[in-house]
């Protein structure tokens, strides 16, 4: 069995997709996966269904859905009741969140490592597993709480995978990505320096210089914040001419 979050909730079996029945059977099957294993009171997936406004018929609609989803699943996952809860087991199917995880982790780890190469390809199989926006086709309680720290663990990734991409020299291919990027989110200095460092070694310092002083106005303006250390390092660098703008920025000291 395989099941998918990073994007419209699914459920795979030999490769055919398990049809599931709406919003709430899928919103019950994302909150228990998000528990990994653990236990899933009956308030929080009340919570995820119904915000503050569960009806009457709490644990009966609660009970109904839980059975309705073992009879979809069949033996590959066992559901079981606890006191006020549920918990789920999945025994050796995949779930790509933790797929996710785990790539992403030991691509971070091979950034540590300097072995860059090693590394892009790590994050580009774990960024390649989303399908589309987290937790697409569930209530908006689970997908507003769940789905922003979910999309932030992507954001990390991809800037991880393009810091492995620099440090092999691949800036002049970067360059329309991180122009996107950076107008998609302005605020993020991260992919705001990767930016300046790509058009810096593209000889295009008077434009990185402008995206630093562009970037120093939205977080003065917006946040009230100057500038963080990483995107003022590489402010200076680029004045200087630092020789360590041909480095990767993650193994600045």
């Amino acid at each position: 069995m395989e099941y998918g979050i990073l994007g419209p909730v699914q459920v795979r079996h030999d490769g055919e997709e398990i049809p599931l029945d709406g919003t709430k059977q899928r919103t019950v099957l994302a909150a228990l996966l998000l528990a990994e294993g653990g236990f899933l009171p009956d308030t929080e997936l009340s919570w995820f269904l119904w915000g503050d406004r569960p009806p009457a018929t709490l644990t009966a609609q609660l009970y109904n859905y839980v059975s309705r989803l073992r009879r979809k699943l069949g033996p590959s996952a066992r559901i079981d009741r606890r006191e006020h809860g549920y918990l789920m087991r999945t025994d050796d199917s995949s779930f790509d969140l933790l797929c996710f995880r785990d790539l992403a982790a030991h691509g971070q780890s091979a950034i540590g490592a300097g072995k860059y190469q090693e590394a892009g390809e790590l994050l580009r199989q774990a960024l390649a597993l989303w399908r589309g926006p987290v937790l697409a086709n569930v209530c908006e309680y689970l997908a507003n709480s769940e789905g922003p720290p979910l999309e932030e663990a992507r954001i990390s990734a991809l800037a991880g995978r393009i810091e492995a991409d620099l440090a092999a020299g691949l800036h002049p291919q970067l360059l329309p990505e991180l122009t996107r990027l950076v107008a998609q989110h302005p605020l993020h200095e991260r992919f705001r320096a990767q930016l300046m460092t790509t058009l810096y070694r593209c000889d295009r310092q008077a434009e990185a210089l402008s995206l630093y002083d562009q970037g120093r106005r939205l977080l003065t303006g917006e946040l009230g914040v100057e500038p963080g250390p990483l995107l003022r390092a590489v402010h200076r660098a680029i004045l200087s001419c630092d020789p360590r703008l041909d480095r990767p920025l993650d193994a600045w000291h």
